[in-house]
């Protein structure tokens, strides 16, 4: 194999698009604890103390709401136990005897934040909240979530229930991908029998993109946040822990990560061929299997490496491997992928010259 190296110049500056001073500047912010993670790849963009435990409120209700939609059939009718009802903080105000769908609750769960609700839930799927806690736990170590401890389903603050930003983060890019879960969370308002509740997150009003997530609050927590927002084929998280001025912080994440980051394909437009020995054609043509998209801030250098053979005997059949494509940005690697042959090439027959023989022929 040889190398054949291309260097790309960083995307900004090749598509004329400035990147102002102002944007690379990572935002101030009021928030103790504070993360935005890329939803689909993982990636995290922005972090501050992110591994840091701490107290979360009702950010808990995330993961509530994802054991349940793991656990249970959304139209499944729940029979409220008085034992449920008249729980510490808000509610969405369950009544003993109660006849209710799970879907439905887990609209009062996430619209209401109500802790009646994470308390049923977490009684009809597990049989008690201690149980439930337990299958939270179990979740979140397999998330790897490595500063996660639940108490409870509700977020009421407990020595023993705390999470990172970091942590948040992972659970919600999970929870994400339910479809229903996204259904919920970017929901307005929904009306469950006699009362209506309307969704606590004003981002969803006030910031453009944002679809979710879940708002918190206890005395000892202060302020906790989770939302999604969705811009240009972009999917963020952004948590932000003890924040007295979240919603101001989390439009400011965005607007910076948005202003700073986003993909493109490090192999747009390029084409490349090996010369064939012994073909039919004297070179055949290759092509990357699909795109190798890249996430990353368009200040950065961005350089693309192609791996390719000298040249190639005949036959050549299209589809089959030819080498690798390797993407770095600022000199780490951030893909790969496969480069196949694009055509069929077969064998000069037997009794005609080969491409090479006749160059040879013309030197004689």
């Amino acid at each position: 194999m040889r190398y054949i190296a291309a260097v790309l110049l960083a995307f900004a500056l090749a598509l004329g698009v400035p990147v102002s001073a102002r944007a690379a500047e990572e935002p101030e912010l009021s928030a103790h604890a504070a993360l935005v993670m890329e939803a689909g790849t993982g990636q995290v963009l922005y972090e501050q103390a992110a591994d840091e435990r701490m107290l979360i409120a009702s950010t808990t209700k995330i993961m509530t709401a994802l054991l349940i939609l793991e656990r249970c059939d959304l139209n499944g009718l729940v029979v409220i136990d008085p034992a449920w009802t008249g729980i510490e903080g808000s509610s969405m105000y369950l009544t003993p005897g109660q006849r209710i769908t799970v879907r439905d609750l887990l609209y009062g769960l996430m619209l209401a934040s109500g802790n009646d609700a994470a308390v049923a839930l977490a009684c009809y799927s597990a049989g008690s909240v201690e149980a439930f806690a337990a299958l939270m736990n179990e979740k979140a170590q397999a998330l790897g979530c490595a500063n996660t401890h639940f108490a409870n389903a509700n977020g009421l603050d407990a020595e023993d229930h705390y999470a990172s930003a970091r942590d948040l983060a992972l659970i919600t890019r999970e929870a994400l991908r339910h479809e229903d879960f996204r259904q919920i969370v970017s929901t307005a308002e929904r009306t469950v029998g006699e009362r209506t509740f309307e969704n606590h997150n004003r981002l969803l009003r006030e910031c453009e993109g944002v679809f979710g997530v879940k708002t918190g609050y206890t005395q000892a927590a202060g302020r906790t946040l989770v939302t999604a927002c969705e811009r240009d084929g972009l999917t963020l998280i952004c948590v932000t822990l003890s924040d007295p001025d979240d919603w101001a912080d989390h439009k400011a994440l965005y607007d910076w990560a948005y202003g700073l980051y986003g993909w493109d394909d490090a192999l747009a437009g390029a084409s490349w061929s090996v010369p064939v020995i012994g073909g039919e054609a004297d070179a055949v043509a290759v092509a990357a299997e699909g795109p190798l998209s890249v996430l990353h801030r368009r200040d950065e250098e961005l350089r693309v490496e192609y791996r390719l053979p000298a040249f190639v005997y005949a036959d050549v059949a299209a589809g089959t491997p030819a080498g690798e494509a390797v993407v770095y940005v600022d000199g780490a690697e951030a893909g790969r992928a496969a480069l196949l042959y694009a055509q069929d090439v077969a064998q000069v027959p037997a009794d005609e010259p080969t491409f090479w023989e006749r160059v040879m022929e013309i030197f004689e």
